[in-house]
């Protein structure tokens, strides 16, 4: 059930003096299983895009389509596809508001019209696949922790068994503790729940370990469209439009010009190791 977006634009402020094109012509599939970071520098089109996807925004041209349907054609439930394509907001605990976390996560399954069996059903397993602990689904949500906060945020769309899960700067002020654990938390939500997931970030560390692919976004079009590698072998062109590549793309390149004969297409840490090690009677770097 993959998503394909088609020569899609939008203009915000339509036919006044403000208006201004947050996407122009941008065409891309999203297959099923895939793990896609989505990048760009803030007003590149990064938030207007995703809430393409679920239907939220129409777009002024083109189409979008989900297993082979327009999703603004007539007749066409939006609401199910709400369901099918989660999108979680940056800063996602702003939307918790009931009296405890887990009626909060049912709310969603609720009105899709489920039982309460099954909502609470959902919920668990949501709260589960969050990494919430069983003893604070009774909490407030507000006496959660920033993390904490952030798990049952996406617990409450789990809980509608998306088939796309859309992350909208899901990290975004949390410490790197609370931001390596939600990063974790969503891969192993993708291994275990097969679903296909789409980080939004500004992080090009978080997107290269993690991701399968990467989408770059700039000026409301893609610029970009390849594996971690692939778009992080062109760093300079990213430096050209104001982003970079992972900080291991520089130290790699910079033992390459000091003439260690290591790999410079190597985005993490451990990989970095690994290859520093393999040339460690070689190293002489002044």
């Amino acid at each position: 059930m993959a998503l394909r977006v088609d020569d899609i634009s939008y203009e915000y402020e339509k036919g006044t003096a403000m208006s201004v094109h947050a996407l122009a012509h941008v065409s891309v599939n999203i297959p099923d299983g895939q793990f896609i970071g989505l990048v760009g520098h803030t007003g590149s089109g990064k938030s207007t895009f995703v809430q393409m996807l679920n239907g939220l925004l129409k777009p002024s041209e083109g189409h979008i389509y989900w297993n082979d349907q327009d999703i603004h054609a007539d007749g066409f439930d939006r609401k199910k596809l709400r369901a099918d394509v989660g999108l979680v907001f940056q800063y996602p605990e702003h939307q918790l508001f009931e009296q405890d976390v887990i009626s909060d996560v049912m709310f969603g399954p609720r009105n899709l019209g489920f039982s309460e069996e099954e909502c609470r059903k959902r919920a668990e397993k949501a709260l589960r696949s969050s990494g919430l602990s069983e003893e604070f689904w009774k909490q407030s949500p507000f006496d959660l922790s920033g993390g904490q906060q952030r798990r049952a945020a996406i617990a409450g769309v789990l809980a509608m068994q998306p088939k796309v899960l859309i992350l909208d700067e899901p990290t975004a002020g949390l410490d790197p503790r609370g931001r390596d654990e939600i990063l974790d938390m969503v891969r192993g939500m993708k291994q275990q729940l097969h679903m296909t997931i789409l980080l939004v970030s500004h992080s090009m560390d978080d997107v290269a370990e993690y991701a399968d692919r990467i989408i770059v976004m700039n000026d409301a079009k893609i610029l970009m469209d390849g594996s971690p590698k692939e778009v992080f072998a062109r760093y300079k062109e990213l430096e050209a439009v104001g982003l970079s590549a992972p900080q291991m793309v520089y130290i790699m390149q910079y033992l390459r010009e000091c003439g260690l004969p290591v790999r410079t297409d190597i985005l993490t840490v451990d990989e970095a190791a690994e290859e520093i090690l393999r040339h460690r009677g070689e190293l002489h770097v002044q």
